[in-house]
């Protein structure tokens, strides 16, 4: 009768080697003696369902392993990109450096340091000089309007703001014109209108504008990356906006800022198409803010367009790229001080 009873209804017993359940009922019904591993009284379809459902198991580790080995695969690929890529930027700029150092090195001489400019030495020290006053008139200049403004845009004005969306245009738009052309607008605006003539400070006006847009786009991401809980920790000990700003957010702030200024004294270094228009070409060493200047970057310019001294002009690209990388060097280690004593 057990099994009449689940031929007409085979869901409603759930089969098993101890016996049949009876869903309805809850009652175990046993197999008869002798029958205990007779097989199993299963409801019609169950055993293809079971094995139907074993197949899909088995399809779908088998899926997992094939996408396994695929993320590894890609992972693999990712990283011997990356690494690939590291290498030969690497592999460039040590061979660049190995260059100039091969072609310099021989030609440095004593005479290329001396303090005056002859035709016989073409010292180059006056150049390292006036690179040096080049550097910090401009950093005078540039570097509190370029923080000022980032601080504007951070902490007065909304991020989606007209003012803020112009000044933002502009700065991309600065950012990319040539440096010829800020040459050329030096020569006519500060040179020829304002009646400064070609010299220290009307190179220094101009290499100020083409470093604004750098200074300012690294100081508005340095101070957007200080957490808002300091500034709110200030305000809530009763400091006010202003006092918060200058004690709080610009010192966690300060080594984004510092990374801008690193960026912009290496522009400063090695410009020197918009120079020529605008600070001039004299060898002597600079004395005054209205005195012509000539650069390093603008005395290798020189010596290579005369095609005289070749060697010595070797001997210049290796002493600019051994200032550069020292001043590099100087910086990032200002930097991790900095980090080092905010951290604790």
């Amino acid at each position: 009768m057990q099994i009449d009873e689940n031929r007409k209804n085979p869901f409603r017993f759930a089969a098993g080697r101890a016996g049949c359940l009876d869903q309805r009922s809850g009652r175990l019904f046993r197999h008869p003696a002798g029958t205990r591993d007779s097989p199993a009284i299963l409801p019609a379809g169950s055993r293809g369902r079971r094995q139907k459902n074993r197949r899909k198991g088995q399809s779908s580790s088998s899926f997992r392993q094939g996408s396994t080995l695929r993320r590894r695969f890609a992972t693999l690929l990712q990283r011997g990109l990356i690494y690939g890529a590291a290498l030969v930027v690497a592999g460039f700029l040590f061979y660049l450096i190995a260059f100039i150092f091969v072609n310099g090195f021989p030609a440095l001489r004593a005479d290329l340091f001396s303090l005056v400019y002859t035709s016989e030495n073409v010292s180059m020290l006056p150049a390292l000089v006036n690179t040096g006053s080049m550097i910090l008139l401009t950093l005078v200049i540039a570097l509190p309007l370029g923080v000022l403004g980032a601080v504007y845009l951070t902490e007065y004005t909304r991020p989606k703001s007209r003012a803020a969306s112009l000044i933002a245009a502009a700065a991309e738009v600065l950012s990319s014109v040539p440096s010829i052309v800020f040459g050329l607008f030096g020569s006519l605006f500060f040179v020829r209108f304002l009646e400064l003539g070609m010299s220290l400070i009307s190179g220094a006006l101009t290499m100020a504008l083409i470093v604004l847009p750098l200074i300012l786009r690294t100081s508005q991401q340095a101070l957007s990356e200080v957490p808002q809980s300091l500034r709110e920790g200030s305000l809530a000990l009763g400091a006010g906006h202003l006092h918060t700003i200058f004690k709080v957010v610009l010192p966690a702030a300060f080594p984004g800022i510092l990374s801008g200024t690193i960026l912009a004294i290496g522009r400063i270094t090695g410009e020197s198409a918009a120079l020529i228009f605008t600070a001039g070409t004299a060898v002597t060493l600079v004395t005054g803010l209205d005195q012509s200047a000539r650069t390093l970057a603008v005395h290798m310019y020189s010596l290579a367009s005369e095609g005289l001294h070749i060697p010595q002009t070797w001997a210049t690209a290796l002493i600019l790229l051994v200032a550069v990388l020292c001043l590099n060097a100087l910086s990032a280690l200002i930097r991790r001080f900095m980090e080092r004593r905010q951290h604790g």
